[in-house]
């Protein structure tokens, strides 16, 4: 078994990390091995073991005859959780032995970076992949900086154990397996209630960066389509509109931004937008679609495998469990549908803005057009009238020096109020 592994894994040793002391159960040691618990009844036992002693302490205890649940179904008599936090493959080797854990499942455990999946091993185990998310907040948001930062638990999860292994910094389970503990009547359901735990609770972090998300989209959008900043009034048939002071500026949605900009870690930026503004939007834009990708990538893979666990029967998952299962695949799918109604939004909005970049430069172009004209007067007739040519008119004019002056300035006052009323200036 352990030659095996060690074909299927190909993971050389890792410089032993920071340990992570975010919950209490994190080992001070830097061990991998984060909890390891033994649960009967719905109640934890006492005493702390190491893995080959818990899973015999289970199996021993086992009764002759399967305890009876509501409505006369078979209740698990006991199980092991195991979590443990970045294993090497020296930690999870004798683990994975321990409990025949397929070599081909722990090689993508070992690894992170997989695709979010349900996979059935034998007819006793399954294997389970999440990607967890967390909104990172910043002060002021770049087209590098990242909104969205994952991670990912798998877990598998076998009639009498479950084993967690968590990538990344974030998404600890500790304050899942806190929650359990109190829930005494939803821990009888044995391992598959660990699986529903984590589906629930990593389901609740897509809910919670979505919503954060949509403040950022929100934000996005009022400053793109925000009005022209002061002193450049918008135009319509070459007369500056004056606004209207009876009409109010708020937004339409009666929505006060500035509730939103409150929040802590919120990235939404107001203020003046001149050209330079509009691009920055563009480049903001861009890099929500591609968190937002990033978060697609959580959810959608996870949507088919769930519902099928919450609906086909399964040995490991016993009918009271697949209706707490079929409530989380329904909020799944409602992220789902929002991470793809966000996507088109965002679509709609890189249009509006790439529109509003183009009408800048061609504003731009109008206004260096309407000056290259006026200068153009003065210069041709200076440029006429020193051809150094004997016969020219007006050149023994007493008067033709200060008449061509005064002509000059009177043209180019000409074309510059003609090029305001048309609006090029």
């Amino acid at each position: 078994m352990i030659r095996t592994l060690r074909t299927a894994v190909r993971i050389g040793r890792r410089r032993p990390r920071g340990v992570d002391l975010s919950h209490p159960a994190r080992s001070p040691l830097g061990s991998a091995v984060v909890n390891c618990a033994v649960y009967r009844d719905g109640q934890r036992q006492q005493g702390d073991l190491p893995a080959a002693d818990a899973i015999r302490r289970v199996r021993e205890g086992r009764p002759t005859v399967p305890a009876q649940g509501a409505g006369g179904r078979s209740r698990p008599p006991g199980f092991v959780w195991i979590g443990l936090h970045e294993p090497a493959y020296e930690e999870f080797a004798d683990v994975a032995e321990l409990f025949g854990l397929h070599p081909l499942a722990v090689a993508n455990a070992l690894q992170a970076h997989q695709r979010p999946k349900v996979e059935r091993y034998a007819a006793d185990t399954l294997f389970a992949v999440f990607k967890t998310v967390r909104y990172v907040g910043n002060d002021r948001s770049t087209a590098t900086s990242e909104i969205v930062e994952t991670g990912e638990i798998m877990a598998f999860v076998g009639p009498d154990f479950v084993i967690t292994i968590r990538h990344g910094g974030h998404g600890s389970l500790g304050p899942v397996r806190e929650e359990l503990e109190a829930r005494a009547e939803l821990l009888t359901h044995g391992p598959a209630a660990v699986l529903y735990a984590i589906a629930d609770h990593v389901v609740d972090d897509y809910l919670a960066v979505t919503d954060a998300v949509q403040d950022d989209i929100d934000a996005v959008e009022s400053e793109v389509f925000a009005p022209a900043p002061r002193g450049r009034a918008p135009r319509r048939s070459g007369r500056a509109v004056r606004p209207d002071p009876s009409v109010s500026s708020a937004p339409s949605d009666g929505f006060d931004r500035s509730v939103r900009s409150a929040r802590p870690g919120h990235t939404g930026r107001t203020g003046r937008i001149g050209r330079t503004g509009r691009t920055d939007e563009v480049e903001r834009i861009y890099q929500l679609k591609r968190e937002l990708l990033e978060l697609k990538r959580a959810v959608a893979p996870l949507e088919r495998p769930l519902h099928a666990l919450a609906t086909q029967p399964s040995r490991l998952v016993d009918e009271d469990v697949r209706a707490y299962l079929r409530h989380v695949a329904d909020r799944l799918t409602r992220v789902a549908e929002q991470v793809t109604s966000f996507d088109d939004l965002l679509n709609s909005i890189l249009q509006a803005g790439l529109a509003q970049v183009t009408v800048a430069q061609n504003e731009d172009l109008r206004r260096i057009s309407a000056w290259v004209a006026i200068i153009a007067v003065p210069t041709m007739v200076c440029g006429l009238y020193g051809m150094n040519f004997d016969h020219m008119p007006e050149l023994g004019w007493s008067f033709g020096y200060p008449a061509a002056l005064a002509s000059l300035v009177a043209l180019c006052l000409l074309l510059h109020r003609a090029f305001r009323r048309s609006g090029w200036l």
